[in-house]
This record gives C-alpha cells, sequence and structure tokens, in this order.
C-alpha cells in the first residue's frame, strides 16, 4: 500500500509513488509543520526590530524593495558603467551566472522551476533569491545571490572575518561591499544528500585604524543522512581536483578547515561529511583567486549532482525518513546558532526569507535519539563525530 508523506508548503498530501523514490511500512508517516518555523522567523523578526532603535539611521535596515526583474548589473546601477572592469562587476556577473547554470541543472532532474524573488536595499545593491520547493526530488532548494553595499556594526566585522576578538577602536559602523552565492539543496529522499555552497568576495574601507581590506571566501560541503563511501569519494575527489589545479595545499588544508568550521560545538558532532571551506583568502592576486572560485562554483553540479540521480529512487523506511529529519535538525541547528553568514546577515539587515531560505521545510527533535552501534545510522553519526579522509 502506497503510504502518503505531508509535503509541507504545497496544496496537501502527496502520494509518495507519485515522485522518486518509494517509502516501504506500515503507519502514517508523522506530519511536519512549517508553523514552529515560522512563528521562529516571526519572532526572530520581531526581535530585530526591538535592535533597530539604536541604528535607526542606517539606511539598510530600513527595509528591501521587491523589484519586478533584477537591473542588469546591481554594481553599475549603483556606481557607473566605468565599474565594468572591476573586480567587483565581475563577481557579480560570475554569481549571477552561476545561479542560471546550477537552477537550470536542477530543474533538469526535479521537473518543477524556480520561483524568483528580486530586491533592492535603500543603501544599494540587491539581491535575487530563487527557491524550489516542495518539488519531485528536492523538498526545498535555494540559490540566492547578493550584491550589497552598506555599513555593518563592529560585531558583524567580526562574525564577517570570523575573529570574535578582534579588537576594534573605531568608531560608528564599518562601510562595506560584499557579493555572493549561497545554496541549499534538501532532497526528498534520505539516500540522497543534502549539498551547501557558498562563494563570496568581501571588501571592507578603511576604518577605526583598519586598512581597507578585500578577501575572498566560501566552501561546498554535504550533509548525507546515510553514508556511501563511492558517492563521498566522488564528491570529494570533484573538489580535490580543483583545489590542485590551483595549489595543491589547497584540499587538505580547506578540507580540514570545513571540519573545524561545520562543527556543532555544544553535540560533539559536524554537521555532516564535510567538503572544503576557506575565507579571508588574499593572499595571491585577485584574478588567480577569482578563476578559483569560479572553478569551485562550476564544480557544483557535477560533484553532487549524480549523487542525487543516483539515489532519488531508492526506496526507504519509515525509520530511515525518521533519521533524515533528526540529521535536519543537526542542520538548522549548525546554521541558527554557529553559521557565520547567517549571523552576518541578520546584523547587517539583510532579507530574512533569504537567510532562512536554508532551512529544511521538516526536521525533527527527539528525546536522546542515539542509534544502535553498527547500524548505517551510527556509521554515518561516528563519520560526523570523527571526520574521515575520502580522498
Amino acid at each position: 500500500m502506497a503510504m502518503k508523506l505531508a509535503r509541507v508548503g504545497t496544496l496537501g498530501p502527496t502520494s509518495a509513488a507519485a515522485r522518486p523514490g518509494r517509502l516501504v511500512g506500515l503507519g502514517p508517516t508523522p506530519r511536519h509543520s512549517s508553523r514552529l518555523l515560522a512563528s521562529t522567523a516571526k519572532a526572530s523578526a520581531k526581535t530585530s526590530d526591538k535592535k533597530k532603535t539604536d541604528t535607526s539611521k542606517r539606511p539598510e535596515l530600513e527595509g528591501h524593495v521587491a523589484i519586478d526583474a533584477p537591473p542588469a548589473s546591481f554594481v553599475t546601477e549603483r556606481e557607473g558603467d566605468e565599474a565594468k572592469d572591476s573586480i567587483r562587476h565581475k563577481f557579480e556577473k560570475l554569481i549571477r551566472e552561476s545561479q542560471d547554470s546550477i537552477c537550470a541543472a536542477i530543474t533538469e532532474v526535479d521537473g518543477m522551476e524556480f520561483r524568483e524573488d528580486a530586491y533592492t536595499r535603500p543603501s544599494g545593491g540587491g539581491g535575487i533569491t530563487r527557491v524550489l520547493q516542495g518539488g519531485n526530488v528536492w523538498e526545498k532548494a535555494g540559490v540566492n545571490v547578493s550584491v550589497v553595499y552598506g555599513l555593518m556594526p563592529p560585531e558583524a566585522y567580526r562574525a564577517a572575518t570570523g575573529n570574535d576578538d578582534a579588537e576594534l577602536n573605531g568608531e560608528g559602523f564599518v562601510p562595506f561591499f560584499a557579493a555572493g552565492i549561497s545554496s541549499v539543496m534538501h532532497p526528498h529522499n534520505p539516500h540522497a544528500p543534502t549539498m551547501h555552497f557558498n562563494y563570496r568576495y568581501f571588501e571592507t574601507e578603511q576604518w577605526g585604524g583598519i586598512p581597507s581590506q578585500w578577501w575572498f571566501g566560501g566552501g561546498t560541503d554535504i550533509t548525507p543522512s546515510y553514508l556511501y563511501k563511492d558517492d563521498m569519494e566522488h564528491f570529494h575527489g570533484t573538489l580535490k581536483n580543483v583545489c590542485d589545479e590551483h595549489d595543491e595545499a589547497y584540499f587538505p588544508k580547506f578540507k580540514q578547515w570545513a571540519d573545524d568550521y561545520f562543527m556543532i560545538k555544544h553535540r560533539g558532532e559536524r554537521r555532516g561529511c564535510g567538503g572544503i571551506f576557506f575565507d579571508d583568502l588574499n593572499d595571491k592576486p585577485k584574478e588567480e583567486l577569482f578563476e578559483f572560485s569560479k572553478q569551485c562554483q562550476q564544480s557544483v553540479v557535477p560533484a553532487y549532482v549524480p549523487l542525487v540521480e543516483k539515489h532519488m529512487n531508492d526506496e526507504f523506511t519509515e525509520d530511515q525518513k525518521r533519521w533524515q529529519q533528526a540529521r535536519r535538525g543537526r542542520y538548522v541547528e549548525f546554521n541558527l546558532v554557529y553559521d557565520r553568514g547567517t549571523t552576518f546577515g541578520l546584523k547587517t539587515g539583510g532579507r530574512i526569507e533569504s537567510i532562512l531560505m536554508s532551512m529544511p521545510l521538516t526536521s525533527r527533535w527527539e528525546y536522546d535519539y542515539v542509534p544502535e552501534k553498527g547500524t548505517p545510522e551510527w556509521d554515518l553519526l561516528d563519520a560526523c563525530q570523527t571526520p574521515r579522509d575520502w580522498v
């Protein structure tokens, strides 16, 4: 008998047989509601409103303006055509091309188009958010692009640089420019992994005795619910090939950085099985680091999509779905408590719907849910607690 899974955010339940992957077992699958996440987001927004009182003169906190279509370039719209040869404009062009190609690849597999929302910021710049929700293969997939001019408080500067102990002696706010692309993709099938990537270029103006700075950052990482060795070898191997083309020291360094960064400290485990992560990268010429970021972005589809295609039709049980939801809970914990991008977005008046796009539609917290040793679930947890070398 085909079981029914509740699809949050769609027009009612959809049978498991109606999409790739078949749920095996008896009894109803627990229904999950988006109301909790929605109410949490509203509460966060209210808290944010209270905090705006002391910073009301900051134009970037005055809200975002929805537009029917994004301009050809947020950078040249603000800076003029003379900015066309700047690294700011080149990086915006790159991330928008990446957004187009990656969304096209996901739509080709899923069969559903992305919804697009474009907006501008009063202080300059704007963004393009694309979300596929309640799809045939992906429960939720989003690819965001943002180009931001603004002023950030010192605590946001610390979040951007990852240096919580930095001594900042300046007064007021730090002028900055940031452009980036970020994405999270959560498939329906527990055997198909979640994937995240983020690539950005950042500039700050001289402030508080600190000279103007620029750097690249980013990374791509994987979060499976079930561990398949050949999948991990393919994913990490694809990233290693890109790194090795630029610097053979990159992959081991950035792989370790990912293992350290995605640590859920209060759990003593990582969010997933890593990948690469880097930040504050400015030790080589801009054009050289630009090309590295470009190739990283171009590697997302070949590294990830074949794994989803491989597993999207796998049969799964109710218990396996429960485990996936528990791991999604860990994903939420990391993003809301530790993720640098989320923290920076919230502290600089970012668009809430875009910032929280990374949240899965459904997740689960069961009291003292510990898998039995020797099971596939235990194997995944062990890999999250003690990172493995896959290539």
